[in-house]
This record gives C-alpha cells, structure tokens and sequence, in this order.
C-alpha cells in the first residue's frame, strides 16, 4: 500500500541584520539578528507496505505513549508560568488544574493552552498539595513563583515530599539548600533555566578555571537590555563578568550598561517590538590594551520560550532521577545538560 507522509515545518529565516548605531563612540557596530520570518515546506514520504495499515485513532495513540507525567506549575497568571504550561502541554505532560498564587488572585481561573487552571491562594496551600499528591502520586512541581516565596515554597514542597524544579531566583539560596538537604527530596535548583544559556555560562567556567589571566590587560564593556520591568543587572551578566575576571580582567558591575527604554532598545539593540516586554539580548565586548584585538561574545534571547523548554526538561531530567532511585538528590542545569536527553 502506498501512503504520503506530509510534514510541515518551520524554517527559521534571516531578516537583514540590524545594527547597533552606538555602542561606544570609538567601536564598530555590532549586528542583532531579527528572527521573525517563517517559512513553511512539507516533506512527502512514500513507501510501498505488503500489509494491511489500521488508521492511528486516538485509542492506538494513547496505547503507544507512556502515562504522561503529571506536573504543577506556580504561578499561572504570571508569564513565565503560563509558557512552562504551554510547553508542558507541547511536550505531552499532565499538567494538573492548579497553581499557588497571591491572595488576590485566589480562585481565579484563568486558562492557558486550553486547558483550565484554578488559582489557589497562601491558605490553601497545603491542603491542596496533599489533595493533588493524592491523586498524582508521581507530581513534580515547577516553580517560577516571585524572590520573597521561594523559601516559603521550598519548605511546603519538602514538607509534603513533593520534588521540585526552582526556576524562581533570589530568596535565602543557602536555607533553600539547606532545607532541601534535610529533607533528602529530589529537586533540580536554578536561577537560569535556558538551555543554551548554561551552556554557554559553563564553557566561561571552564575558560575561566583552565586559563586564568588569558585576558589581562584587556579592557571589558557590557550591553545588557532587557524589559523596562528588571531593574537590576542580569545574573547571567553578573556570572559571565566573574568569569572575565578570573580571566584577568579589571570590571566593576557598575560598568554595565542597562538599557531599559524601548526606544533604545528597538532603535540601538535592535530588539523586535513585539519583545519589549520579554527579553535578553546581551553583549561582551573585549579591547585589548594596544586597540588591535577584539573579542565580542553575545546571546540574544526574544520570549520566555527558551526558560520554559529548559524547565520541562529539568522535570523530565527529574523524574528519571527519582525512578532510578538515584543517590543524589539537589541537580542543577548543568546535570540536565550533561545528561544529554533534551528534546
């Protein structure tokens, strides 16, 4: 029997590269690709079968997939929780009908990716934890909650055994360990969740260890833009100038150059304006002390998309652990990322 298989996909394309207008007075421009173009193929398959092929109805579907892993994520009304959502649902996972939110918000539903999730206040907390282990005796809670609920959080998920990925950054990170610890649970701790991102923090470790003082004498400037809400320096950014100085090069955080007025991100950065309000395009530039050699190291980041694929791999990453019974209990990123098993 004869069949065509008809795939589409996505093919990222290329807009013209926009440019810096300024950086500093005295360097060349650097380019910020825009990826909004999309285009579309499909890809025809066709084979010739002896045997009979039954249509794939949705009973042969379920029967060929594995019962899908329940997850919780905290909090559904911010943005972030509502792309871990989407992506959990992209990636098959179960996700339950409920969320931690503020008192405000309590009993609020509000859908995401079609499916209907009820927001439970601080007084319901526990009670609804027990109620949904219950029913979901494999759960892994996703965490991307705000600083101040962190350690609160950590406590209630280590009190119920409840495993967990911390993606929310700030709070007591030595009591959040320590809490974690005591309890012997299974969680995976991390401030950055995207993939990519650690993977690039972890290659400036291991330069930093491997070749110190390889930049001395070199002169350091950093461009981070990210929406006009974050105030502060990126911790990544904080991360990747420790890493310079260990290379040997003299740079205060004050040095960093925020840009946090759309204007300037849209007209300078070159950030696309429908990711104004959800971005991280950063930039490291190196000089050095004779002007004749330059290094330029840049990750541009448009969306949540990239934090909300990480952390569904960390729960995945999470859950193998825990049915492997593995002896160690607190992961980060860079365990996910050496495990290799990312989709």
């Amino acid at each position: 029997m004869a069949f065509i298989l008809e795939l589409p996909m996505n093919l990222l394309g290329r807009q013209q590269q926009q440019h810096f207008t300024s950086f500093t007075r005295s360097r060349t421009p650097s380019k910020f690709p825009n990826f909004t173009r999309k285009q579309r193929c499909s890809l025809s398959i066709s084979a010739t079968l002896n045997t009979q092929i039954q249509s794939l109805d949705d009973k042969h579907l379920a029967q060929s997939k594995p019962l899908a892993l329940p997850i919780m994520v905290n909090s559904c009304m911010g943005k972030m929780g509502q792309a871990v959502i989407e992506a959990g649902i992209s990636a098959g996972l179960h996700i339950v009908p409920a969320s931690f939110g503020i008192e405000q918000d309590a009993g609020k539903t509000i859908q995401v990716g079609g499916k209907d999730i009820q927001v439970h206040g601080p007084s319901e907390r526990e009670t609804t934890l027990a109620s949904l282990l219950k029913q979901h005796p494999d759960l892994i809670i996703v965490d991307f909650t705000v600083p101040n609920a962190v350690n609160d959080n950590a406590e209630l998920y280590c009190k119920t055994g409840v495993p967990f990925v911390m993606g929310t950054t700030g709070g007591d990170r030595d009591l959040l360990y320590k809490t974690v610890e005591e309890a012997k649970l299974y969680a995976v701790i991390s401030p950055q969740m995207g993939k990519q991102v650690v993977a690039f923090l972890a290659a400036m470790d291991i330069m930093s260890k491997q070749f110190p003082g390889a930049f001395s004498g070199y002169t350091l400037e950093v461009l981070e833009s990210h929406q006009s809400t974050k105030l502060d320096t990126s911790g990544t950014a904080k991360a990747v100038i420790s890493c310079f100085q260990k290379l040997g090069v003299s740079f205060d955080l004050d040095e960093v150059q925020l840009i946090r007025d759309p204007k300037q991100q849209i007209e300078l950065v070159g950030v696309p304006e429908e990711h104004l309000n959800g971005h991280a395009f950063h930039m490291y530039h190196l000089t050095s002390p004779d002007g004749t050699v330059s290094f330029e190291f840049q990750h541009n980041v448009c969306g949540r998309s990239i934090y909300a694929e990480g952390a569904i791999d960390a729960a995945l990453f999470l859950a193998k652990k825990i049915q492997g019974k593995a002896d160690k209990k607190i992961y980060d990123m860079i365990d996910v990322l050496r495990e290799g098993n990312m989709r």
